[in-house]
């Protein structure tokens, strides 16, 4: 079974890890309504999913 030859240190451990971490996520502002929003996620107030009306939005009856 494979394992280190020598103890890696808790300094060079977290310097390798510095690079995993999340990004932004990607906004953008909707044309129809305004509102700051989610790439390729449907609008739930008008049900609007890349300018095609996909399901019944939560402001209507």
């Amino acid at each position: 079974m494979a394992h280190p030859k020598r103890k890696i240190s808790k300094t060079r451990r977290d310097k390798r890890r510095t690079h995993h971490k999340l990004g932004e996520k990607a906004l953008f502002v909707d044309p129809n309504t305004g509102d700051i929003s989610q790439y390729h996620r449907v609008n739930l107030e008008t049900g609007m999913y890349k300018g095609i009306k996909v399901m019944k939005g939560t402001n209507e009856e």
